[in-house]
């Protein structure tokens, strides 16, 4: 058994949050590029009122008292002290679940779908189905970073967090879901440790990413194809230099909280299924308490490092190899890509289910979260005997 867990509660020093609020009163913007808003990038009307709003009436401490309201620990694994929720199941036998983020999310992510994962009954839902969360901040994200500390690649975190679920907390047998990293977190821990993982549910497929060998005559893979084609060519540029040149980006986000917003803000907009609206489907509060965390830990730049990683090793999961758990997949309209079912087979062999959602994108757990429970308790439903 590896150390044990102490309780944390966050609590921002004062100081940093009028740090920000002044950074954010001498906030020197851009002007507007022509064309259409949203074109090329944030739009600098839509920055202007979050910057203005994060100033002068966000409230950081709401933030937290949410946050709060959570069981938070941390405990030192793998060379760092690592954060995380550990949110018991109001049910007579709760499955635990491993809840992984991805970027640029944080826990925050999670805050309205782990009570419909940990007591479904609260929801009109079953007791019986209810989990017993385990969500981590991610190595080198939020509240698992510290200056100086090491990096991680998606493998690597897998390994840390295999070692918080069953060396710390004494898991043997857990569920995993995740989008974004996650999903590549939640498929790598299902792949090197299946004979622990009772299911895995993803929200987003990290199937490979190589048009070319994609088979041209097949109609469904031609459609992945031009849509991959068109992601790799437009929607990209994030991960080149994140996964290139992630401390010369960092210089910037880590000093200008304008710039943070507007780098993160744009995620938010181009992967939501919001019609143009993020506000619409993702609160202010809740998108800028994502951000502020980003901010007060000073965590932007140790975020990018899965991305460099990833650049500059072979794929997470080994072209030779499947992952052969009972696996499930959300496909969530907007999701930023969404490969068929006959692709992700070649990887994923035994999927048991494919929902196709009928709103929602990438960040499903803020858009979506009642739908994203619901999905995730059926799919582990029939497979806690196995538990």
């Amino acid at each position: 058994m590896s150390d044990h867990p102490e309780p944390f509660t966050l609590s921002v020093p004062e100081a940093a949050i009028e740090d920000l609020r002044a950074r954010l009163e001498r906030t020197r913007f851009p002007d507007q590029a022509p064309g259409s808003p949203w074109a090329y990038g944030t739009d600098v009307d839509w920055l202007r009122d979050l910057v203005r709003y994060w100033r002068n009436e966000f409230d950081w401490r709401a933030a937290e008292t949410r946050l709060n309201a959570f069981p938070q620990f941390k405990v030192p694994v793998s060379g760092i002290d690592l954060h995380f929720l550990h949110v018991q199941g109001q049910g007579p036998a709760p499955l635990p679940l491993l809840l992984s983020h991805g970027w640029p999310g944080s826990v925050f992510e999670f805050l309205q779908l782990i009570p419909r994962l940990t007591d479904p009954a609260r929801f009109g839902g079953d007791a019986a189905d209810a989990v017993t969360v385990v969500a981590p901040s991610l190595p080198g994200y939020g509240l698992s970073f510290r200056p100086g500390q090491k990096r991680f690649s998606a493998e690597e975190i897998a390994d840390c967090f295999s070692t918080l679920m069953t060396e710390v907390l004494g898991y043997e047998r857990y569920a995993v879901q995740g989008g974004d990293w996650g999903a590549f977190i939640s498929s790598r821990i299902a792949l090197e440790w299946p004979q622990r993982v009772v299911g895995l549910h993803l929200n987003m497929m990290p199937v490979r990413r190589d048009p070319l060998q994609l088979d041209p005559a097949a109609p469904d893979l031609r459609a992945w194809r031009e849509e991959l084609e068109e992601f790799l060519r437009e929607e990209t540029g994030y991960q080149w230099i994140q996964g290139t040149r992630p401390q010369t980006l960092a210089y910037g986000l880590t000093d200008s909280p304008a710039g943070l917003a507007a780098w993160i803000g744009e995620k938010f907009d181009r992967w939501t299924d919001s019609d143009g609206d993020v506000l619409s489907v993702i609160a202010r509060d809740d998108l800028l308490a994502n951000i502020s965390l980003y901010w007060f830990t000073g965590a932007i730049g140790s975020s990018f490092w899965p991305y460099y990683a990833r650049r500059h090793s072979p794929w997470p999961i080994p072209r030779d190899r499947t992952i052969d758990v009972p696996a499930a997949y959300a496909a969530f309209p907007k999701e930023i890509l969404r490969p068929p079912r006959s692709l992700a087979a070649e990887t994923y062999t035994d999927i048991r289910q494919w929902t196709v959602m009928e709103k929602g994108g990438h960040f499903a757990a803020m858009e979506q979260p009642e739908a994203l429970a619901g999905d995730v308790l059926r799919f582990l439903r029939p497979l806690r005997g196995s538990n």
